[in-house]
């Protein structure tokens, strides 16, 4: 009957080294489940900033071509002016030689 006492004995001590294992387990299990949802955060935040340089790359050459168009309006301001320019200078032109011609 002794021997049957030490085997219930060595059965418990056994299933303690299971429960200390399986606990073990357990915060291996948190450790592992937390590096994952860090690691799944940083995911999102390098997810985000790929969203926003693709977003910065979009938008460059929007800015490129809203440039450009200043630049071609800017163009055809000066084309404007240089003409009404060039018109005043013949219009007065003209006008002298009337007045030279009036005067002679």
């Amino acid at each position: 009957m002794p021997i049957y006492g030490i085997i219930n004995a060595i059965k418990g001590i056994i299933n303690s080294i299971n429960g200390i294992v399986n606990a073990i387990n357990a915060i291996y299990g948190i450790v592992k489940a937390t590096n994952d949802i860090n690691n799944s955060i940083q995911g999102n935040f390098k997810a985000i900033n790929d969203i926003n340089n693709a977003m910065n790359g979009i938008f460059k050459p929007i800015n490129v071509i809203y440039s450009l168009t200043n630049s071609i309006n800017g163009i055809y301001s000066l084309k404007y002016l240089i003409t009404k320019v060039i018109v005043l200078l013949i219009n007065s032109n003209i006008s002298n030689s009337f007045i030279d011609k009036s005067y002679k």
